[in-house]
C-alpha cells in the first residue's frame, strides 16, 4: 500500500470500554484504530519496569498499554492530559520521556481533557492530518453517543447481575450487547443497536424479587472504571447479590468537562460535588477527591445501603478523601469501605474485605428493617 494513503494506526490506554468510543471516532476520520489486548498482568509488568517506584497505578498500566501498543505497530499513542493539582497532569511528560528512553519512536499526541470540544476537535486533526469540521464534529458526537450507550449498558448489567438466577448468565448476554454498540458507527445503526441491546438483557433469568443491597462506588476514576485495576470488583458483589452504581462514569465526565452548558440537563457530578462536599471541604485538592466526598453524602442521602471508595496506592488527593470520610460520621451513617489498588494488592485478601462489607451490610439493613416493623 502507498505510504500516501496508508491509514495511521492511533492506540490509547484502555479504561473499562471507552476503547469503543474512541475506536468509532477514528474510523470515522480514516484512521485505523489500534486496540492493544486488554490489559493484563504482562501489562502491569511492562509498566511498573519501566515506572518510578512511587507512581501511581493508573500510570503503571498506561505506560504498559503503550508499550504493547507501539510493539503491536501503533503510529500515535494517544495520552490524556488534565491542568490542576493532580499528577495526572504530569504524567503525559513522563511518559513520553519513558518511551523515548526505551528507543521508541512512535508519536505521542495528548488529549487535553478540559479543553471541550476543540480539544477532541484538535487532537482529530492530529492524528488524521486533515482538517474537515463536519467530519470531525460527526466523529465525536458518535463516540459520546457511544459512550451514553454503554454506561447505560452498564447500569443495566448491575441491575440483572445481581438478580440473575444462573451465575454468569448476565456476563454473557452482556458481551454480546457490547458488540451491537461496537460494531454500529452511524446514527441510525446505533438507534436499531439500543433496541438489539435491551432485548439482549431482557434474555437474563432473574429474580426480580430478590432481597438485593445497593452499593455506590466512588474514587479516583481509572480505578473505578477499569476491571483489572479494581480486579473485577462489580463481578464480585453481583455475584453477592449486590447492585453497584458507579458514582464517577465517563458520562459523568462528559457532561462536566466536554458538553456545553446550554446542552446540558439538570445537575452535573461536579455541580453536585460543589454544593454537597462544601461542609467538608472547600475547594478542590485535585483528582477526584472533591467528588469523592460528595459521593458519600449523596449516598448517603440518597439511602443506599454503602459505599466503597477505590483509589490507587500513593494518589494524595484520594488519601485526602479518606482522611475526611471520618468527619463525615456526625452527618452520614453510610458505612464506607476504603480499597487502596497497587501491584502487589492480594486478590484473597480483597475478597475477604468485600465480603465482610457485604455481611456488615445485609446485618445492618436487617436490624433497620426490624427496628421499622417494631415501630409500625
Amino acid at each position: 500500500m502507498p505510504e500516501q494513503i496508508k491509514k495511521k494506526k492511533v492506540s490509547f490506554p484502555h479504561m473499562g470500554t471507552v476503547s469503543i468510543a474512541w475506536s468509532a471516532a477514528l474510523r470515522i476520520i480514516g484512521c485505523e484504530p489500534y486496540v492493544e489486548p486488554y490489559t493484563s498482568k504482562k501489562t502491569l509488568s511492562l509498566g511498573t519496569k519501566h515506572s518510578p517506584e512511587a507512581i501511581c497505578l493508573p500510570y503503571k498500566l498506561i505506560l504498559g498499554n503503550f508499550i504493547e501498543a507501539i510493539d503491536g505497530g501503533a503510529d500515535y499513542v494517544a495520552m490524556l492530559a488534565s491542568p490542576g493539582c493532580c499528577r495526572l497532569g504530569e504524567y503525559g511528560k513522563c511518559i513520553a520521556n519513558a518511551l523515548h528512553d526505551l528507543g521508541y519512536e512512535t508519536k505521542y499526541v495528548e488529549l487535553q481533557l478540559y479543553d471541550g470540544i476543540k480539544g477532541m476537535y484538535n487532537f482529530l486533526k492530529t492524528v488524521s492530518g486533515r482538517n474537515n469540521p463536519i467530519l470531525f464534529l460527526h466523529a465525536i458526537l458518535i463516540a459520546m453517543v457511544k459512550v451514553f450507550m454503554l454506561d447505560s449498558l452498564e447500569t443495566k448489567h448491575s441491575y440483572y447481575r445481581a438478580r440473575e438466577i444462573h451465575t454468569g448468565d448476565s456476563e454473557k448476554h452482556y458481551l454480546k450487547a457490547i458488540k451491537y454498540i461496537d460494531e454500529n458507527d452511524t446514527f441510525k445503526g446505533l438507534k436499531q443497536a439500543q433496541k438489539l441491546v435491551n432485548d439482549e438483557m431482557a434474555k437474563v433469568e432473574i429474580d426480580p424479587k430478590r432481597d438485593v443491597l445497593h452499593v455506590d462506588i466512588t474514587g479516583e476514576i481509572y480505578v473505578v472504571n477499569d476491571e483489572f485495576s479494581n480486579q473485577g470488583i462489580e463481578r464480585e458483589l453481583g455475584r453477592m447479590g449486590v447492585q453497584v452504581r458507579r458514582s464517577l462514569t465517563i458520562t459523568s465526565f462528559l457532561k462536566d468537562a466536554i458538553i456545553p452548558k446550554i446542552f446540558r440537563k439538570g445537575e452535573t457530578h461536579l455541580q453536585r460535588a460543589m454544593r454537597l462536599a462544601k461542609p467538608y471541604l472547600m475547594r478542590d485538592i485535585g483528582g477526584d477527591s472533591l467528588e469523592c466526598v460528595s459521593d458519600v453524602a449523596y449516598a448517603n442521602e440518597r439511602g443506599a445501603d454503602g459505599i466503597i471508595h477505590i483509589s490507587p496506592f500513593t494518589c494524595m488527593p484520594e488519601i485526602m478523601s479518606q482522611n475526611i470520610f471520618p468527619a463525615m460520621r456526625e452527618n452520614c451513617q453510610i458505612p464506607i469501605l476504603t480499597l487502596i489498588m497497587d501491584e502487589q494488592t492480594g486478590r484473597a485478601g480483597y475478597i475477604t474485605r468485600i465480603e465482610a462489607f457485604v455481611d456488615l451490610m445485609r446485618r445492618r439493613k436487617r436490624k433497620q428493617q426490624m427496628e421499622q416493623k417494631a415501630n409500625v
